[in-house]
């Protein structure tokens, strides 16, 4: 189904900002309400019946409801390859959102990797120019191969946050990791969901296995996110990770499922190239300030509880 594009500008790419900026406002306000309660481990629903007692953290899952209303939006109207690359701009508004609650100046490194990730990924997936996509799911034989090979990521993911035998930056890592990928499989499937409404059969939902995938889905990668929140100490590394996977799931999935079509010529590919240098530059960047941060962090409290 094809969609004008005065449609796309005025209703898609508005939608899915606004819909960013609401995603870093709620990641912010998650992960200042995760710290005011008892850590949990991985999937652990205990952490989501404390969380539940903080009006702050209700405040944050109201700004999600909205971030998800105007995804649906966006998506009704733009191709999944198109709405999720305006999404990564929420690593951005996390950050900014992040330092502004916690009433602190934006640490410029900090800065500068987000800022560096949103314009590498976002213009290594704009560079594609994706067409438009089907809203039908392909057959067992298309589908099996990638849905395999997510579902390992998730376990492997799974495995490395609960192993205590690994360091509390890797279990970070791995549980931003499960997140994106969660998140991406739900926003592939909701292209689903949105087609069967805009072609006039909201109530063929309910019997498309695509909603029901969703609804799993959907709550395992929100109580992911805030296992993350949780347990990271700054918001912008753990969140450019959960930004960033959840795109890429996204386009592999409006490509291998959806029959999305990208540009793949040569000054795309040199485009994208360079796009993904830039990507890997702010993630490095994010990552080698978070590890000095959560140094430093450790080495105070060290310093508090050592006798005078």
């Amino acid at each position: 189904m094809s969609v004008s594009a005065p449609a796309v500008l005025v209703i898609a790419v508005p939608a899915a900002v606004i819909g960013a900026a609401s995603f870093g406002l709620a990641s912010a306000l998650q992960q200042r309400a995760t710290k005011e309660v008892p850590t949990t481990g991985a999937l652990d629903p205990r952490l989501l019946l404390d969380l539940v007692r903080r009006p702050t953290w209700v405040l944050a899952t109201g700004t999600v409801v909205l971030g998800l209303a105007l995804q649906v939006v966006a998506l009704a109207f733009a191709p999944l390859t198109l709405v999720q690359p305006l999404l990564v701009t929420g690593i951005l508004f996390g950050t900014i959102f992040s330092a502004w609650l916690g009433r602190r100046r934006l640490d410029r490194q900090i800065l500068l990797g987000a800022v560096a990730c949103v314009i590498g990924l976002a213009t290594f997936l704009s560079l594609a120019r994706p067409s438009d996509s089907s809203t039908t799911l392909p057959g067992l034989p298309r589908l099996l191969p990638l849905a395999v090979v997510l579902a390992a990521i998730i376990a492997g993911c799974l495995g490395v946050a609960v192993a205590s035998r690994y360091a509390r930056g890797a279990r970070v890592a791995a549980l931003a990791l499960a997140t994106g990928v969660c998140y991406g499989v739900t926003a592939g499937l909701m292209k689903v969901v949105t087609g069967q409404i805009r072609a006039g059969a909201p109530a063929e939902i309910f019997l498309h296995p695509a909603f029901y995938v969703v609804c799993v889905l959907g709550p395992v990668g929100f109580l992911l996110s805030q296992n993350t929140f949780q347990h990271g100490v700054l918001i912008a590394p753990a969140l450019a990770v959960i930004t960033i996977v959840d795109p890429l799931v996204g386009i592999a999935i409006g490509v291998s499922w959806l029959d999305e079509r990208l540009d793949s010529s040569l000054p795309v590919l040199v485009g994208q190239t360079i796009s993904a240098v830039v990507l890997i530059g702010g993630v490095t960047l994010l990552a080698h300030r978070g590890t000095r941060v959560r140094h430093e962090i450790e080495r105070r409290a060290q310093r508090c509880v050592e006798p005078r």
